[in-house]
């Protein structure tokens, strides 16, 4: 069985148990992962985080090469203080960001035409069946328009990194072609991302990080972070963010407290429903709410996730109260995924799950 599928059955058969709160740092379960590590069974780990009940059960750091935004930094030593890319766990933090702009009335609802939003793209709004994309199609990746991101993003065809290169990245977005009816088929897309990204500056005439910072990072105690994008076009709402392994887990801490955090109601409670609530189906099989990955069984699903390019992932699982962090640098590696899954499966759930 995978480790999907051991959260899920974790969750069905004992959410009436109550969990015992983590004592500490589980020593045993560090002490496997430094061995794994030495003997080159973790090839490319550069952090994990667990907590369990609000407690810390591990926290490993290895040194590493690494990459900020695609630019190579050479080897690093990681600690508690080190910035790490995001890379697309980005796109979870945007959605979560636009929840805050909505409860401001900054933002569009999701059941608002896109093209409705972008007046100064009032010539693409015109052409036949675009004004039936949704901000939700946006959210959920569901906009029916061409988008291929299955090349490198070291490859200027890759449709993100043309984006990028792009004179007006949100002109480029709203220009491809319509292969579908919108709502229908998830197709990955870091331009609609951008899109959210865009949205959310223009309602609250500040740009998208110093946002986050006001609104997100300042009330979880968030001091030190980085978020790129191109040169001169903003941050990039899609993949840009650098924050150290703790403060990215401080988010999931506080979305498996209902979106509080020291008694302050920094995400609403509805959106954080309304992201983990399934809108679409990868390709994959898991289930999608608005830039969230989420579990194939379950209602409510039985875990979210950011996941990012080179092995980066948020997990959160509300049932069993943990939160886990992983950050990797096998980046452009069509085979990353299988670290974050082997530490789940193999390392985590044995300690997570009641006994």
């Amino acid at each position: 069985m995978t480790y999907l599928g051991k959260i899920g059955l974790a969750v069905m058969g004992y959410l009436s148990l109550t969990l015992q709160p983590a004592l500490a740092i589980d020593t045993a379960l560090q002490n496997r992962l430094n061995q794994a590590h030495k003997a080159g069974e973790l090839k490319g780990l550069h952090q994990v985080l667990v907590y369990q009940g609000g407690k810390l059960l591990a926290d490993v750091s290895y040194a590493g090469k690494d990459q900020s935004w695609g630019r190579d930094l050479g080897r690093r030593d990681f600690d508690d203080q080190s910035l790490h890319d995001l890379r697309s766990v980005t796109k979870s933090i945007t959605g979560l960001l636009y929840g805050i702009a909505l409860e401001e009335g900054k933002v569009p609802e999701p059941s608002e035409s896109l093209y409705a939003a972008f007046p100064e793209y009032k010539e693409l709004a015109q052409e036949p069946g675009r004004s039936k994309i949704t901000i939700a199609d946006v959210l959920t990746m569901q906009m029916g328009i061409e988008w291929n991101e299955s090349l490198p993003y070291t490859d200027k065809r890759n449709s993100e990194i043309a984006m990028e290169f792009s004179k007006d990245r949100y002109q480029y977005v709203l220009s491809r072609p319509l292969i579908g009816d919108p709502g229908k088929t998830w197709i990955y897309n870091g331009g609609a991302t951008a899109l959210i990204g865009r949205l959310i500056a223009k309602g609250t005439n500040m740009s998208l990080d110093a946002y986050a910072r006001k609104t997100l990072f300042e009330p979880l105690g968030i001091e030190t972070l980085e978020w790129h994008g191109a040169k001169g076009k903003g941050p990039s709402a899609a993949s840009g963010l650098r924050l150290t392994a703790k403060d990215l887990a401080k988010i999931g801490l506080m979305i498996n407290q209902g979106g509080k955090w020291q008694d302050r109601q920094i995400i609403p409670l509805n959106w954080i429903k309304a992201s983990f609530a399934p809108k679409s189906v990868t390709r994959s099989g898991l289930k999608y709410g608005y830039f969230w990955y989420l579990s194939p069984k379950g209602n409510p699903p039985y875990w979210a996730a950011g996941f990012g390019n080179g092995g980066q992932q948020l997990l959160i699982n509300k049932g069993l109260d943990f939160v886990v962090v992983i950050y990797a640098g096998n980046y452009n590696q069509k085979d990353a995924w299988k670290l974050p899954r082997k530490l789940i499966e193999s390392y985590l759930l044995p300690v997570l799950l009641p006994k």
